[in-house]
C-alpha cells in the first residue's frame, strides 16, 4: 500500500507556508461557519464541524475563534453566509483542476476564477468538464515523528483504509468516504497525532508534468490559493523533478 506522491510533500509544504501567513485560519474559519450552519453548533453531533474544529486545533487556532465562527453560524453573532462552490477547469499542459470555493458573493469568484486561469495559461470548463477524472476520498496525515509503519498499517487495514503513502516527514492514508470517519477514529483512539484529516478531490490517473509546464502549473496554483474564496486546489499533475 506504500508509494510516493510529490504532490503530496508539495501540498503539505504549501500548507505550513499558509499557517504562516495567516491564511489556513481563515480558511478553516470559513470550513466551521459553513458546517455549524449546516449541520448545527453541537459539535459531537456534527460531524463536519467536529472535523473542522479538530483540524483547527491541530494548526494552534484559539478557542475563542473557534467559538466565535460557530456562534456566528448559529445565529449568536451577526455573521456572513457562504455559499459552497466547485469550479473545473484546464491548466497549462492540459491539467485538470478542481477548485473548491466558499463565498459571500458568486459573481466577484467565479469572475476572479476565470480570471485567474486564463491569466495562467488556462481555461474554466462547465460543471462536470473534469470531474470525471477524480473520486472523492478521506485523506488522513500523521507526522512520522519515528513512528512505525508497519504499526499503523495494521490500525488503518483493521479500520478499512485503502491506500498509505510513505513520504519524507509524514504518512498519507486515503480511505472510502464511507470508512473516513471510522479510520481517522481508530488512529486517535490509539493516540496518534493527526495533522490533518479532510475529505478531498483525488485524480484517478496522474500526468506527469516537468520543467516549464511544472512553473506555469504551480503558478496557477499559488494565485487561485491566494484567493480569499478559495479554500481548496486539486490537480491531476505528477510534479517530475521539483
Amino acid at each position: 500500500m506504500s508509494g510516493h506522491s510529490k504532490w503530496s510533500t508539495i501540498k503539505r509544504k504549501k500548507a505550513a507556508i499558509d499557517a504562516k501567513r495567516g491564511k489556513i485560519f481563515t480558511k478553516i474559519i470559513k470550513e466551521i461557519t459553513v458546517a455549524a450552519k449546516i449541520g448545527g453548533g453541537e459539535i459531537e453531533a456534527n460531524p463536519r464541524l467536529r472535523l473542522a474544529v479538530d483540524n483547527a486545533k491541530s494548526v494552534n487556532m484559539p478557542q475563542d475563534n473557534i467559538d466565535r465562527a460557530i456562534k456566528k453560524a448559529t445565529g449568536e453573532l451577526e455573521g456572513v453566509s457562504y455559499s459552497e462552490i466547485t469550479y473545473e477547469g484546464y491548466g497549462p499542459a492540459g491539467i485538470a483542476f478542481m477548485v473548491e470555493s466558499l463565498t459571500d458573493n458568486k459573481n466577484r469568484t467565479v469572475a476572479d476564477v476565470r480570471h485567474l486561469f486564463s491569466k495562467y495559461s488556462g481555461n474554466l470548463g462547465e460543471n462536470g468538464s473534469v470531474a470525471w477524472m477524480f473520486e472523492r476520498k478521506g485523506v488522513i496525515v500523521i507526522p512520522k515523528q519515528g513512528k512505525d509503519e508497519d504499526e499503523i498499517m495494521e490500525i488503518i487495514i483493521d479500520a478499512g483504509a485503502d491506500d498509505l503513502q510513505t513520504e519524507d516527514e509524514f504518512f498519507q492514508i486515503t480511505t472510502e468516504i464511507e470508512s473516513f470517519e471510522t479510520v481517522r477514529k481508530a488512529l486517535v483512539d490509539t493516540d496518534l497525532e493527526v495533522d490533518n484529516a479532510s475529505l478531498q478531490w483525488i485524480s484517478k490517473n496522474d500526468t506527469k508534468v516537468s520543467g516549464e509546464d511544472a512553473e506555469k502549473l504551480m503558478k496557477l496554483i499559488d494565485a487561485l490559493e491566494d484567493n480569499d474564496d478559495v479554500q481548496n486546489v486539486y490537480t491531476n499533475a505528477d510534479f517530475v523533478d521539483m
